[in-house]
């Protein structure tokens, strides 16, 4: 229980409540380790929930009429998702994996909705986390419509790394469904970026060496 307020107390959205209200908080939510590879929302389940992840990624995604998997977002910490129409989000025809072990803290509209009447900062805390998402997917979008596959891979491993210069977590055929490639094609732009000496390629692991000269493909 303890360790349920203390993972709420440090999430943004939550973290200028008081005492008080963190204690109703940890009343009507409920928090929750998800291991590395389960789904754990598909098309079928019906009801409104919010999802915040605390701690992982996971990657939302939808499967054509052919099988093939489209990759809708991958999101990381900090992230709410979730079938809101509240918040204006729908997740029709969508699946949620936790592609590494996550914690994540699940709400409903209806407690959603009165927290927000009680204290509205949390209304702006979850208007900046949204805002910032959609931002990505525009930004992911961009790439697709206009960039080849080096550019576009190059400004993904800019996004996933952030301020870090590791990215964890991710096997080249999650890299390629992100950019919307096949994975032999993901592997030879990541070899032939590793021989510029722009990245370092692990298990599941990617250094980058040269955030700059990454960049400069990615916007070229």
């Amino acid at each position: 229980m303890e360790e349920k307020k203390y993972h709420l107390s440090t999430m943004k959205v939550f973290r200028d409540l008081s005492e008080k209200d963190r204690e109703e908080l940890d009343r009507i939510s409920t928090m929750s380790t998800v291991r590395r590879g389960k789904v754990f929302y598909r098309p079928e389940e019906m009801g409104e929930v919010l999802f915040i992840l605390k701690k992982g990624i996971v990657q939302l995604y939808r499967i054509s009429p052919e099988g093939k998997k489209l990759v809708i977002a991958t999101l990381d910490r900090g992230a709410l998702f979730g079938e809101m129409a509240l918040l204006g989000q729908q997740m029709h025809n969508t699946f949620a994996e936790a592609t590494t072990d996550c914690t994540i803290c699940v709400m409903s509209r209806n407690d959603l909705e009165r927290l927000i009447l009680q204290r509205p900062q949390v209304a702006l805390s979850i208007l900046e986390i949204t805002g910032r998402r959609l931002r990505d997917a525009e930004s992911r979008l961009e790439d697709l419509a206009f960039k080849g596959i080096p550019a576009r891979l190059s400004s993904l491993l800019l996004r996933l790394a952030r301020d870090e210069d590791r990215i964890v977590g991710y096997t080249h055929q999650d890299l390629a469904e992100m950019v919307g490639t096949y994975r032999e094609t993901a592997t030879q732009v990541l070899n032939d970026l590793k021989s510029k000496g722009l990245i370092e390629i692990g298990r599941k692991r990617i250094e980058i060496l040269d955030r700059e000269g990454l960049l400069a493909i990615a916007e070229g």
